[in-house]
């Protein structure tokens, strides 16, 4: 049961999920500053830093956040914010650490409006994004079905994005196997977009959860999808590229995953295909590992409690599972494919430097980290 002090909170979030429009950093860090309840008062009177007002004052006497709450209410969407127990905030953190390295297209969300039975939280735990292009082929749709299809088989959450061609592939092939999936979507969660998806929406959130960054009655904005492909990279472990172009928004996905630290796959297609353009040059670039499986996905994604295609026995713990906080907390600061410095590590992990300079090599001594010539990988 919620008490007055809570829902003071949620309406001041709700309040400062409308008057800005994401990504707003200088919100962010005023939000950080001051808490939600100081900051939409002060926002709400006009009474902030000029950063602040220029991405406040265009809406700042047009927000009712009772109404929105009360909107979202009536389809059975709820707001949650970071004060929540369901708030992702383990997986948000690299949102706000690239955001502190200066990319402030890279701002953490104020809130994020949920329609759905699923614990937002737990929806990110075991997480991998799906995604490609909307005018996918045959081939494309193929394998997001399959790949969506075993990796909800194998007790992983697929996210995606709710579009036609491969976000659509990928979240029918989880629901046929009876999994969870979330989409992420580019306007309110009332906007019935794309209108050619609106049954496959309510599967989502009967069986999963869709999450948007907008308020309700927010239409859909060609800008609104580059800043929603932030929060899959985010909030899933790891992204795949099934199909895309040599610019599309899954490469854009991909491209901020990779900025994130988060692993980056893509599928190869036909050498001819303009619909896999994007994934070969990814992947002769550097900036993605080239999968074909489920399994191989799964091998470079990391520990996920998912099972290779092949594995009959029981979903296995994660090796991280038994690590201290601290040392959870340096490990996942490593990256996969680049090395970092103990000094880089400290930073982004928010652990002190003698700390991770002891826990390094015991992580190397449990086969969880590797030292280089440029420092630390997992």
């Amino acid at each position: 049961m919620s008490t007055v002090h809570d829902q003071e909170q949620r309406t001041a979030r709700a309040y400062l999920v409308r008057v800005a429009e994401p990504p707003a950093p200088a919100l962010g860090s005023f939000v950080r500053e001051h808490g939600p309840v100081v900051a939409a008062e002060r926002v709400a009177g006009g009474r902030v830093p000029t950063d602040v007002a220029k991405e406040t004052s265009a809406r700042r006497t047009l927000c009712d956040p009772v109404a929105d709450l009360a909107a979202a209410s009536e389809y059975g969407a709820r707001l949650v914010i970071p004060e929540d127990d369901e708030w992702p905030a383990w997986p948000l953190l690299s949102l706000e650490v690239a955001c502190g390295r200066g990319r402030s297209d890279l701002t953490a969300p104020l809130g994020l409006w949920v329609w759905g039975t699923a614990s937002l939280m737990e929806s990110t735990e075991r997480a991998l994004a799906v995604v490609g292009a909307r005018a996918a082929t045959a081939y494309g749709e193929q394998y997001a079905a399959d790949f969506g299809y075993e990796l909800a088989t194998h007790g992983t959450t697929v996210w995606s994005g709710a579009a036609y061609g491969v976000d659509g592939g990928a979240h029918r092939g989880a629901l046929a196997a009876s999994g969870a999936t979330v989409a992420v979507l580019a306007c309110g969660l009332d906007a019935g977009y794309p209108a050619g998806h609106a049954r496959l929406l309510r599967r989502m959130a009967a069986h999963g959860a869709v999450v948007s960054e907008y308020p309700p009655g927010t239409r859909p904005a060609r800008h609104r999808f580059l800043v929603r492909n932030r929060l899959i990279a985010a909030l899933a472990a790891g992204v795949v590229v099934v199909e895309a172009g040599v610019r599309s928004g899954a490469r854009n996905t991909a491209v901020t995953a990779g900025a994130l630290g988060k692993p980056v796959m893509a599928l190869p297609g036909p050498i001819g295909s303009a619909m896999s353009a994007g994934c070969h040059q990814m992947l002769r670039r550097g900036e993605a590992t080239l999968v074909t499986s489920v399994g191989e996905i799964v091998e470079t994604a990391g520990p996920l409690s998912v099972r290779a295609a092949d594995d009959s026995s029981a979903a296995t713990r994660r090796p991280t599972d038994g690590l201290s906080p601290v040392a959870a907390r340096i490990h996942d600061a490593l990256a996969t494919r680049t090395s970092k410095p103990a000094e880089r590590v400290a930073t982004e992990s928010g652990v002190e430097l003698s700390e991770v300079r002891a826990t390094l090599p015991l992580l190397e001594l449990d086969d969880m980290a590797r030292r280089d010539d440029g420092g630390w990988r997992r």
